[in-house]
């Protein structure tokens, strides 16, 4: 056993030396590592100032909020609030939709709008295709370095006639194998440094969580280790390195480039989500169905007067305690809000489902696998956008409806429809209203989302370890 050990590590250092005396790889090495540091430290930039700026912008909007002078309930209700997105420290790393979605919230009665100012909109057609940060460099540029330099790790020992003369002098064909594998791993993990050393610095200082980082780290060794598997294993197999570059080149092409751009299209053409124009069209017109709650004479509240005169047994709404105007308003911002959330949830459905046949190929397509990993890691995917504008859609209702409260309460119905009637009230009440606070999604959830997309990585992992491990014992008659 020590002395297959030996050979294997001998064969890796021999292939080791080949690769750092290659002055293209040690270059392409070096460049890969600037990139990845100047990608590192652009994006930490970016976040850091992103994150500032939001945090000042929110304060200036919640002093301005309270700010406002004595004045009407509803017309704070029709005054609004913004709400920003906090940054996941780990969106340095992968920025994943953020930039697609937008990170802004505008807040206000009878409406539920959409996030806007989405970072791609506002930049670059360019950064579109794809902007410079640590998971691009990691999913795009490394494995195509390991191609470049990897391709004839295996093949060139055919070409030159060695792999004959270690074979006739009882070297196994897998410690062949092996040792090419754990050189081209080494050259892996250097490319892997830079990152490695990011997430830990982040995870050590606290700004992101450690079980986020290490999944991030475990998903892209793995995917680098993966790549090195392929490289070796098309080495071995092919009888010319430039046919096993070749070879590598078109499976890098469509695996990386190709398809992860090409599944999403299908699933969109699949699974259909409205425009936000036709979701708006779709909205207002069920929205006037349900009635005009600044009309408390609409006829579409005539069962709710009468449901509301018999709870408190009177005759007229005159004759109430309390604002019949503000109950009404509750009562259309109640069934406005049940309507906006029936149109947002079916829109996260249709994009869960295209999300769901996208997942379906990421068995044949790992790229997506890792794609899926990394987002859902760093905070960035679908399900973690979905829990900021549902946590907008529950503070702006509470909001509203707290607002509608004061006028139900704190503003007589007489004095309410009385043309020309000023009823202000003391902006101490909407002073003390909290301010919003994003609660991150519970680790256990993260968890569940990465896990599946960590499968099917390792199962990718697995399988060409098995078939590198099969094929590398008929080396010999390859040869």
């Amino acid at each position: 056993m020590m002395h297959v050990q030996t050979l294997v590590r001998r064969i890796a250092r021999e292939e080791w030396r080949a690769l750092m005396r290659d002055r293209a790889a040690v270059f392409g090495l070096g460049l890969l590592t600037v990139l990845m540091l100047v990608a590192s430290l652009n994006a930490w930039e970016q976040q850091r100032h992103a994150s500032a700026e939001r945090a000042r912008y929110q304060g200036a909007v919640d002093a301005q909020f309270k700010a406002q002078p004595d004045r009407h309930p509803h017309r704070v209700v029709h005054y609004g609030q913004f709400v920003f997105r906090p940054l996941n420290p780990l969106a340095a790393f992968d920025p994943g939709i953020d930039g697609f979605t937008g990170n802004t919230l505008f807040l206000e009665g009878h409406r539920q709008n959409s996030a806007n100012f989405g970072d791609v909109r506002q930049t670059s057609l360019l950064l579109r295709f794809g902007a410079l940060t640590p998971a691009f460099v990691l999913q795009v540029l490394a494995p195509l370095l390991l191609v470049f330099f990897g391709h004839a790790a295996v093949a060139r020992e055919r070409e030159s006639g060695t792999l004959r003369v270690l074979l006739a002098q009882g070297v196994a064909s897998r410690q062949i194998v092996l040792g090419k594998l754990l050189a081209l791993s080494g050259f892996a993990g250097l490319m892997l440094l830079p990152a490695l050393a990011g997430l830990a610095l982040l995870a050590a200082h606290g700004e992101a969580r450690w079980i986020g980082a290490a999944m991030l780290a475990a998903g892209y060794c793995g995917w680098l280790l993966a790549w090195s598997l392929a490289v070796v294993l098309v080495s071995l197999l092919c009888a010319r390195g430039r046919d096993a570059l070749l070879v590598l080149l078109a499976v890098w092409a469509v695996v990386v480039i190709l398809l992860p751009r090409w599944v999403p299209d299908l699933a969109n053409s699949a699974v259909e989500v409205p425009t936000r124009f036709e979701t708006a069209i779709g909205v207002q017109r069920d929205y006037l169905a349900l009635g005009d709650a600044h009309n408390p004479d609409d006829p579409k509240f005539v069962a709710f007067r009468a449901a509301l005169l018999k709870q408190y047994g009177v005759a007229r709404v005159e004759d109430l305690p309390v604002n019949y105007k503000g109950l009404v308003g509750m009562e259309g911002e109640r069934a406005s809000t049940a309507l906006f959330g029936q149109y947002a949830a079916d829109t996260f459905e249709r994009q869960a489902r295209q999300n769901a046949i996208i997942d379906g190929f990421s068995w044949l397509v790992p790229t997506l696998a890792l794609q899926r990993l990394s987002m859902a890691a760093s905070g960035t995917d679908l399900g973690n956008f979905r829990r900021f504008t549902e946590q907008g859609e529950r503070y702006r209702y509470n909001l509203v409806q707290g607002l509608n409260r004061l006028q139900v309460d704190q503003v007589r119905y007489t004095d309410d429809t009385t043309p020309g009637k000023e009823n202000r009230i003391s902006h101490e009440h909407w002073s003390t209203f909290p301010a919003f606070r994003f609660e991150e999604a519970p680790l256990a959830d993260t968890v569940r989302r990465v896990v599946p997309a960590g499968a099917i990585l390792l199962a990718w992992l697995c399988s060409l370890a098995a078939l590198t491990w099969l094929l590398g014992a008929r080396l010999g008659r390859i040869a």
